[in-house]
């Protein structure tokens, strides 16, 4: 027989299953090397509803962008004073109309709510203001300011006077007119024909814009030639406005520099009600003139068109 026992279950050490229950998480508890239910980070910590609380980090990032804005806010307000400067300097300039020489065009008066208005430079940039334009310039300093504006006392008053003259809602320099465009260089103009019409050239003017026209006789100024460079200018309101005719016997005739014009009025833009385009109207009837001579080159060319078509079949 032999001496070795029949084979069953293998050994068991003593003391294991205590062990291996004793090592074992019980059910509902966290597991080896996670945080318990109640230490949870603050990068996973939720409510008591079960949503992620928002971490603290996301506050930090709030404050950062807040300051960062706070930082930059100067340099914003540079580039938009450079960027008003260099759009008012070359393209356009808003302007407050003071008085009342341009009527019933623009509507302006001292201590009323005058037209603000939009003056368009591009225009200006390769051409000369033409008949009928009606153009902001700085005037001569033969002439006599229309409206008066006190000037600033300080640097801080002074900039929002600036500031206020670029966006149109301070009354502009005393040097600062508006007026429409009556006859360029090389022009002759006078007043008055019989029907107390300014002539250009010898040609009455057709200005259906005219109001309330001075008497006959205080319109009459002599035959003034316009220099080169220079520009013959009234107001629309002719018997309120003191434009050229007034100083006529000045060294410039009453004439005013082409140079010294700073854009042509082009927009009302305020009052709301008054907007609108300012019309400049051909009053020297240009376009019926040039018309002429297209018209007979025209006239001349379809013979001749018709004459080499005939020989050529």
């Amino acid at each position: 027989m032999s001496s070795e026992r029949p084979g069953g279950p293998a050994d068991v050490v003593p003391g294991d299953d205590e062990r291996n229950e004793t090592e074992r998480p019980a059910p509902g508890t966290a597991s080896s090397g996670t945080a318990s239910s109640g230490t949870a980070s603050s990068d996973t910590a939720t409510s008591a509803h079960g949503i992620p609380a928002r971490p603290t980090s996301h506050r930090r990032g709030k404050a950062k962008k807040k300051g960062s804005l706070l930082r930059e806010l100067p340099v914003l307000l540079l580039v938009a004073f450079v960027l008003a400067l260099i759009v008012k300097t070359f393209f356009v300039q808003a302007f407050f109309i003071p008085s009342g020489s341009m009527e019933q065009t623009l509507h302006g008066c001292p201590g009323c709510t005058g037209d603000r208005v939009l003056v368009n430079k591009v225009p200006y940039w390769f051409g000369e203001p033409q008949p009928g334009d009606v153009v902001v310039f700085k005037g001569p300093d033969t002439w006599t300011p229309e409206v008066s504006v006190a000037e600033p006392s300080n640097w801080f008053s002074g900039a929002l006077l600036w500031l206020g003259r670029a966006v149109g809602v301070a009354p502009p320099s005393e040097d600062d007119f508006v007026k429409r465009v009556i006859a360029t260089a090389g022009q002759t103009v006078e007043c008055c024909d019989s029907e107390g019409r300014v002539m250009v050239d010898g040609k009455p003017l057709d200005e259906p814009y005219i109001f309330e026209n001075n008497a006959i006789e205080q319109r009459a100024f002599a035959k003034v030639t316009v220099p080169k460079g220079r520009l013959w200018v009234m107001g629309d309101h002719r018997s309120a406005s003191a434009d050229s005719r007034e100083h006529v016997t000045d060294r410039y005739s009453g004439t005013i520099g082409v140079d010294d014009v700073i854009g042509k009025a082009a927009l009302i833009v305020w009052p709301l009600d008054r907007f609108g385009v300012v019309h400049a109207p051909d009053i020297q009837d240009t376009e019926a003139g040039a018309a002429v001579p297209a018209a007979i080159g025209l006239a001349g060319a379809l013979p001749l068109a018709a004459w080499r078509r005939h020989r050529r079949y």
